[in-house]
């Protein structure tokens, strides 16, 4: 089998890499530029695709001898991923980044040109599993990535591996070492990778400028002048520019935000519970669309935010109804769906959360 094997310059993707060459398959490596500037992406532990990430993989590509390449995407990058993060902000939404970047860029563009050159599979070091065609949470649940693939098609998993998903993230480290790979010990990246500084109310700022409104409680009381709601989430609680808490003494947090009139509202943190979502554009990991009412156990974070629940496709939308309050939940999330077996670790489906109330 031909495949193309995504190399972040990480540790991750290198093993994944090696297993591939191991396996016996024809392994080509490629890396993603993802900035016109790519200096610019990596501070330490921050960010990624920078110089020296694709120095690291290209070094990895050497030591298991695959040919190796890099490809620019920055400008796709660009459209698909740092501007819809910035629109949907200034939306007043909350999206998560890494769940577009697998979705329009890794398992679309790049997946679209590996087969369109002739590659069989593209391969990752996402921490998940595939079984029979089905997507599952990897066997090592603290580094699990299946949240964030659960918005690809079958289609799309289809035409993917992920070498790494059955083994905790120690092991792989160790198996790097014993392989000679230099990334062994490489530091994770975390944060948003575009925005390597972690000042994400800076950077939105930046570009889309200010646009002031009104901080107000549940009575509509004005309590602070703010420069944009791309500076709150819903369930925050710092840095909302209100003097101490509520008059009960309580702590608030930001529990609703319209983009149209510039208006944040504050109130308790009972005012963040919700028990019923709404989702835009679903997407089903087993290409078969449900048919009635279906029990799950729903994640709205990439860690966290998990309960039971009941979802069902009505029209075009998602409703998923939850068998327990969950607090903190934005429009411009994704809910994902698994299967409520003894393990919990099938996906059954995606959607973009549009209203949770």
């Amino acid at each position: 089998m031909r495949v193309l094997v995504a190399m972040s310059g990480g540790v991750d993707s290198s093993v994944a890499a090696a297993r591939m060459v191991d396996a016996g398959h024809d392994v080509v490596g490629v890396h993603l530029a993802l900035s016109k500037a790519p200096g610019t992406l990596r501070t330490g532990s921050r960010g990624c695709c920078s110089k020296e990430d694709a120095g690291d993989a290209r070094r990895v590509a050497d030591v298991l001898d695959i040919p190796f390449y890099i490809w620019d995407f920055a400008d796709r990058f660009k459209e698909d991923v740092i501007d819809d993060f910035v629109e949907s902000y200034a939306r007043g939404e909350t999206p998560n980044p890494c769940v577009r970047c697998n979705e329009r860029i890794k398992f679309s563009a790049l997946a679209s040109r590996a087969l369109a050159l002739g590659f069989d599979a593209l391969a990752t070091g996402h921490y998940a599993q595939l079984s029979a065609g089905r997507l599952r949470r990897a066997v090592d649940h603290d580094k699990d990535q299946s949240y964030v693939l659960a918005v690809l098609s079958a289609e799309q998993l289809r035409h993917a591996v992920f070498p790494i998903g059955d083994t905790p993230k120690a092991q792989i480290r160790e198996e790097a070492a014993r392989r000679g790979l230099s990334v062994a010990d490489k530091a994770d990246s975390h944060d948003i990778c575009f925005i390597p500084s972690g000042d994400t109310r800076a950077f939105l700022g930046a570009r889309i400028g200010v646009r002031r409104g009104q901080v107000v409680d549940g009575a509509g009381t004005v309590l602070a002048e703010h420069d944009g709601v791309h500076g709150f989430t819903i369930g925050q609680r710092k840095g909302l520019g209100i003097a101490g808490p509520g008059p009960d003494g309580r702590p608030r947090y930001v529990t609703g935000i319209d983009a149209d009139t510039g208006t944040v509202r504050v109130g308790d943190l009972a005012d963040l519970e919700v028990t019923t979502l709404a989702g835009e554009a679903p997407v089903f990991t087993s290409g078969v669309t449900p048919d009635g009412p279906v029990e799950c156990v729903v994640q709205v974070r990439a860690h966290g935010g998990i309960v039971d629940a009941v979802a069902e496709l009505r029209g075009e939308e998602l409703v998923v109804d939850l068998r327990s309050p969950l607090r903190g939940v934005a429009p411009g999330q994704t809910v994902v769906l698994y299967r409520p077996d003894p393990d919990g670790d099938e996906v059954l489906g995606s959607a973009t959360i549009r209203d949770a109330h």
